[in-house]
């Protein structure tokens, strides 16, 4: 069995806030075993992974590392999911920009998670998606509703949360998971995989070059708008 499932069946008891011998109590298992089990040290039997499905209130999909949502719902499949960039001549039409900053944003996204997957924090991963999910998801309704004759029925969150930061407060929530899922992997393994220039050169020679572009890019845009507003408040 995967070390995805011993993480997750760790990673729900210390999200409870519940002692192993607790667990092992309502579970029917000794203590030992269940350490036995969050540390990979051997694998449980088929009964035993319900029971802690129903215990945790998650899926098997969840608990063996197979999907990110709790409930096991999802799309498709990593290997059927669509991928745009893989297309050829995918050139967005009527914009060179367009098309220049979606490869940009898509080489940067994927070095990205590329750096988490190794990471080996599926809590970081699953921030990371939640906040670039919600501002993809800004950026469209954004786009959505600006000539205000599309019904906004489609979405789920009703216009007038939308409006007054309700998506903004679900990005600050992703973030501050993301922060505390990488502080609890770096304690938990020592470290995070190497995140230097070289490495990153030699490990993404193509890709890196959007990263670098934007972090650039992003750099100079922050520093105009700080120069402005003190700028403006010197007056």
């Amino acid at each position: 069995m995967s070390s995805d499932f011993s993480r997750s069946l760790t990673l729900l008891r210390k999200e409870k806030g519940i002692s192993q011998r607790s667990v092992a109590k309502d579970l029917g298992i000794s203590q030992a075993l269940l350490s036995h089990y969050e540390n990979g040290i051997r694998e449980p039997g088929l009964a035993f992974v319900v029971k802690a499905c129903d215990y945790y209130g998650v899926s098997a999909d969840f608990l063996l590392g197979r999907t990110l949502s709790r409930d096991g719902t999802t799309i498709v499949d990593a290997e059927s999911l669509f991928d745009y960039s893989a297309e050829k001549d995918n050139v967005l039409r009527g914009s060179i920009m367009a098309t220049l900053s979606k490869k940009l944003l898509v080489n940067s996204i994927g070095v990205l998670f590329d750096l988490l997957g190794k990471s080996g924090s599926k809590e970081a991963i699953k921030a990371c998606s939640d906040y670039l999910s919600t501002a993809v998801y800004k950026m469209f309704r954004h786009l959505y509703r600006a000539d205000g004759n599309n019904n906004e029925d489609f979405f789920t969150i009703p216009a007038r949360r939308f409006v007054t930061g309700l998506a903004n407060a679900d990005m600050t929530c992703a973030e501050v998971e993301y922060v505390d899922a990488l502080a609890s992997q770096v304690k938990e393994s020592g470290s995070l995989p190497p995140i230097n220039h070289d490495v990153l050169t030699q490990t993404y020679p193509g890709a890196y070059q959007s990263l670098l572009q934007i972090i650039h890019n992003t750099g100079e845009r922050i520093g105009r708008r700080v120069a402005a507003y003190e700028a403006g408040n010197s007056k």
